[in-house]
């Protein structure tokens, strides 16, 4: 029995883990590589295992970067079951769909300037076809989905329906716990649940997005959004919000519902502009079973989702084009939430060189986006094959992540019962490093971590590195 560890090893995207037991293989996960082209040329490279030999996949959410290639995974030989949460399958089936649209745009584009061989990585019809075939689990179901694994999801926090996933397996005399985090929510946060306490395991996979580094307060970060929302009002410019369709769209929304009055957001009018977050947010409205305690007294109040009076759902282009005439007292919220693509590359043409305006940074930038490159303080940017000045004030709220942060991952990793052994894994190398120190001395905790192609014996809890290590 053993993990070999794939995507995300070395980077924050792509998570792919590969469990093997009794000769069968499953797979945690299989996302997509996100970042610059380059690195997102790396989505094509063939799998470094046979597609048609996974006997399974466990999704712990539905975010891209843990289940884009899910599709490709199917057109290229998988045929076994996909098991995730029943929520998660919902999103899914907006967020495959919208990854292959955006794939088929981008292949279409680099036909018709004369690159007639491009293909898109998968099609809107393999997508639909993938989602089809997940299996929906409940939190806290035990589910034995192949002779001697059995897998529990429990919630995560980190947006609708995520999940870090419990596995019991048995191979031969020998029985172990395995946990998987997935990506792990912040205590306290809005809307959800915290994250469940891990409780028996003998090893644990923890992601590190933020292993290195404590967010601002949750009070604080709400009490900083109202002053930019006052300061951009006296300054008759737009307010811009890169953001994440799933989480973090709704996440803002709940807040300006919360505290519509309170920011006087009846003087500014708010635009979703984003048909993947539209659709996303109804789905949230319609899971409140899974929503914390406030949240759903807060929701017994509202008559519609959500209660911004002058919120705007633009759906269609023409829609979102028409945006772009306002030039003061519009709050914009559009992905991506990297700025690497999407609506809000357009609102910031049009925006980011007016120093009346207003850009809030609500998550994590990963290497290689135009994100990253203006949480990195860079004065100029290229959109669309053009250099603009950012004249823009820029605000980044770490409060709103949707990642928990070191203490929120300690929090987590202290709720285990007994020593486990700690594999880190899904952040920068550099976090790493920082976050396994901080084990160390806060918890006591020994860990390890993997690189692409490591396998942790888990009999022996023996990590044998690559060969090309």
């Amino acid at each position: 029995m053993e993990i070999e560890f794939y995507g995300a090893a070395r980077r924050v995207t792509g998570t792919c883990h590969i469990l093997r037991v009794n000769g069968f293989t499953v797979l945690l996960d299989c996302g997509l590589v996100q970042g610059s082209y380059g690195v997102e040329a790396l989505n094509r490279e063939p799998f470094p295992f046979d597609p048609a030999e996974i006997d399974a996949v466990v999704l712990s959410h539905g975010h891209i970067d843990h289940s884009g290639r899910l599709p490709l995974l199917v057109n290229r030989g998988f045929k076994g079951p996909i098991y995730t949460h029943q929520g998660t399958i919902e999103l899914c089936r907006i967020l495959l769909r919208d990854s292959a649209s955006l794939a088929e745009h981008d292949a279409r584009y680099w036909q018709k300037h004369g690159r007639r061989d491009a293909e898109p990585l998968y099609t809107v019809e393999q997508a639909e076809r993938c989602v089809h075939d997940m299996t929906g689990l409940r939190y806290g179901e035990r589910r034995e989905i192949l002779p001697g694994i059995a897998v529990t999801l429990l919630d995560a926090g980190h947006i609708l329906a995520s999940a870090f996933v419990k596995l019991e397996i048995t191979e031969g005399e020998t029985t172990r716990t395995v946990v998987f985090s997935g990506d792990l929510g912040q205590y306290d946060s809005p809307i959800l649940n915290d994250p469940e306490a891990i409780g028996h395991a003998d090893v644990v996979l923890v992601e590190s997005t933020y292993g290195d580094r404590l967010h601002r307060d949750f009070d604080s970060t709400v009490a900083e959004i109202g002053e930019i929302i006052e300061t951009s009002c006296r300054e008759c410019g737009n307010i811009l919000i890169p953001a994440f369709s799933i989480g973090r769209s709704q996440e803002l929304l709940y807040l300006f519902g919360e505290h519509y009055h309170e920011w006087e957001l009846e003087k500014w009018q708010v635009f979703l502009d984003s048909p993947m977050a539209i659709e996303a947010s109804r789905i949230y409205w319609h899971h409140e079973e899974l929503w914390d305690e406030e949240a759903r007294l807060f929701r017994q109040n509202m008559r519609k989702m959500p209660p911004v009076g002058n919120l705007h759902l633009t759906g269609r282009v023409e829609e979102s084009m028409k945006i772009n005439d306002i030039r003061e007292g519009a709050i914009i919220i559009a992905g991506s939430g990297m700025c690497n693509g999407g609506r809000i590359v357009h609102h910031l043409k049009r925006n980011i060189e007016r120093p009346e305006c207003h850009i809030i940074i609500t998550g994590f930038q990963a290497e290689g986006t135009l994100g990253r490159e203006l949480v990195e303080g860079r004065k100029e940017v290229r959109l669309h094959g053009r250099s603009y000045r950012v004249r823009a004030q820029l605000h980044t709220i770490g409060g709103l992540s949707a990642h928990g942060d070191r203490s929120d991952l300690l929090h987590w990793l202290k709720s285990r019962d007994g020593s486990s052994q700690v594999m880190i894994v899904h952040g920068e190398e550099s976090v790493k490093e920082s976050f396994k120190g901080f084990l160390r001395d806060e918890i006591a905790a020994a860990a390890l971590i993997p690189k692409p192609g490591d396998r942790l014996d888990l009999a022996s809890n023996q990590l044998h590195r690559a060969e090309s290590e």
